[in-house]
């Protein structure tokens, strides 16, 4: 069952499914029995109860007549299921072309790229090189786009959580 109920003390509307001893405004937070909430409609339709709520709500907003004018919850989303626009369909509506935009994106050295993050990149120098130097650690890196000046202060990161270890200029990761 639901029930379209309002609060007394800041005149909110709200759905409550089922019946529960007690009610709490969500928005004032005002609690009281629900044999004392103003019920405006009781019915076994979720979907009725919405509409209802919907309808006071616009008519307190002085929308009611826009309001009748509108199919129901029902109607409204059998047709919104049909009708989802993709990414790819949206962008090139839009005049963009969709492979250009992909290719511009792996191309961008603030984010991901196709061989992962830059933070990634280093923790990988790490893993794949044998207790490599700073020096081999920024060369790994630079081949694959990460500037020296991010390793470095990556590195200092990761030593300093005790996530790297660095003895005699080579790291290893612990």
């Amino acid at each position: 069952m639901y029930a379209v109920v309002g609060c007394s003390e800041c005149s909110n509307l709200w759905i409550i499914e089922g019946r529960s001893e007690t009610t709490q405004c969500p928005r004032c937070g005002s609690r009281k029995k629900y044999e004392k909430r103003k019920k405006f409609v009781e019915t076994e339709d979720g979907d009725h109860a919405r509409e209802v709520r919907a309808s006071m709500l616009a008519n307190r907003q002085g929308h009611g007549e826009a309001f009748a004018e509108l199919d129901s919850y029902s109607d409204l989303e059998s047709q919104v299921d049909g009708g989802v626009v993709d990414d790819e369909e949206y962008l090139e509506a839009s005049g963009l072309d969709v492979d250009e935009l992909e290719a511009a994106g792996e191309r961008d050295p603030r984010g991901s790229t196709s061989s992962g993050s830059r933070k990634e990149i280093v923790e990988r120098a790490l893993e794949e090189l044998d207790r490599p130097t700073e020096a081999e650690v920024i060369a790994y890196a630079g081949d694959r786009g990460v500037p020296a000046d991010y390793v470095e202060r990556a590195l200092e990161k990761l030593h300093r959580r005790g996530e790297v270890s660095e003895s005699g200029g080579r790291y290893r990761r612990l």
